[in-house]
């Protein structure tokens, strides 16, 4: 499993951002009304990011627990990780995506189009929504990071029950 590059991350958000503040700008210019920033965009961001976080810190203590043989410790189930890497590294570029247009298209509302009062709501829900997918973005990190296997650590050594991840 390949490891998410924060270079790749940034280039997606900077490449949207561009793309919406250029298409925000034409559609301006055609005298058409911009749309509205959705009040729920930066509250569906955020709650992936809280489940990112809490299977991630959930994750951790249960790979604690099995590392210093506590007893009772439930051990993880490498499918069952490897799919929350999964799923956290689709949220971290979808996240990167989305973000990066609400980013430049509230960029734009803010250079051009500050003087209709709505629209200063609007930047505030663009400005919500990038700092929810930075959140996404952070937790799916940390995720990766949770599950990342250590040096040495193979099927042998953990009996095919240890955590999953790509080499450090």
């Amino acid at each position: 499993m390949n490891q998410l590059r924060i270079r790749t991350l940034a280039g997606l958000f900077i490449g949207a951002a561009a793309l919406c503040w250029a298409a925000a700008g034409l559609w301006d210019s055609l005298d058409n009304t911009l749309p509205a920033v959705p009040l729920l965009a930066p509250v569906i961001l955020a709650l992936i990011a809280v489940v990112l976080l809490a299977t991630a810190l959930s994750l951790r203590s249960r790979l604690r627990a099995q590392r210093e043989r506590r007893p009772g410790a439930k051990p993880v189930d490498r499918m069952m990780a490897a799919r929350a890497v999964v799923f956290g590294q689709a949220s971290a570029l979808v996240s990167a995506l989305v973000a990066g247009g609400y980013g430049g298209f509230g960029l734009f509302l803010l250079m051009y189009r500050m003087d209709v009062s709505n629209r200063r709501e609007q930047a505030l829900y663009a400005g919500l929504a990038v700092v929810a997918g930075l959140a996404v973005v952070a937790a799916a990190l940390y995720l990766e990071r949770v599950c990342r296997l250590r040096d040495g650590d193979d099927d042998e050594g953990h009996g095919g029950r240890g955590p999953i991840g790509h080499r450090a």
